[in-house]
């Protein structure tokens, strides 16, 4: 099948699950994980009605970007890791960076946005895996609090919510404790009414798993697979 039509049966089924769990479909967003892929397969997921978009890297999106820039209503994430130097970059070329994992970074990327005039939405990466190979900082940790509370004085980041990348395994019920997880460290945090932190976004879910994540209160799922084919990273 070709895009357009992965996108339906996606859309399909993500909207069955939602209905499933009680959920109203229209509170999940759908982000297609366009790493890897070039503008081509962005352009046909956006002829689709396809609009939110993750990439992982600022050198390859900034390589893309002059062919994609013309999409109207098209919005770009920064879902990986983030190296503080690239920073400034970041901030120029996405709506958003759903990666931030320590104060540092989100102190680099406020400071950019104030350069540039304007308020740059974030999330909270969480590892909740507690994987080395992994970035995000622990569900309780200094880090973690760190960032909570600089946040009052980082005037043009908006701390939005949570994403995290759970621990792989080929059966979705598996990752289902590591969703719960985050969705107990969001809650959390929100019962501390702590000032200038919006916690609306839950971003978990990938191809394999998303239909669990949504059970489990996901508001974003990340699909790439699914959407555009293999990837190759050759």
């Amino acid at each position: 099948m070709g895009i357009a039509q992965n996108l339906a049966l996606v859309r399909e089924r993500i909207e069955t699950a939602a209905r499933r769990a009680g959920r109203n479909p229209s509170d999940i967003t759908l982000m297609a994980v366009s790493k890897t892929f070039p503008s081509e397969s962005i352009r046909g997921a956006y002829e689709a009605g396809q609009r939110v978009f993750g990439e992982n890297r600022v050198q390859e999106f900034a390589d893309k970007e002059s062919d994609i820039r013309a999409l109207a209503g098209a919005e770009f994430h920064l879902i990986g890791h983030l190296q503080s130097n690239k920073s400034t970059r970041a901030v120029e070329l996405f709506e958003a960076v759903d990666s931030v994992d320590s104060l540092r970074i989100a102190e680099r990327l406020n400071d950019a946005a104030q350069r540039l005039a304007k308020v740059l939405p974030v999330l909270i990466e969480i590892n909740v895996g507690g994987e080395d190979q992994k970035s995000g900082v622990a569900p309780v940790s200094a880090e973690l609090e760190d960032i909570l509370q600089a946040a009052p004085r980082l005037e043009h980041v908006q701390i939005r919510g949570l994403m995290t990348v759970p621990p792989y395994s080929e059966a979705p019920e598996q990752t289902r404790p590591f969703f719960r997880m985050l969705r107990g460290v969001r809650d959390d945090i929100a019962r501390r009414h702590l000032p200038r932190i919006s916690l609306d976004v839950l971003s978990m879910g990938m191809s394999h798993d998303y239909e669990v994540a949504i059970a489990e209160g996901s508001t974003c799922v990340r699909v790439g697979t699914a959407i555009f084919g293999q990837r190759s990273y050759q």
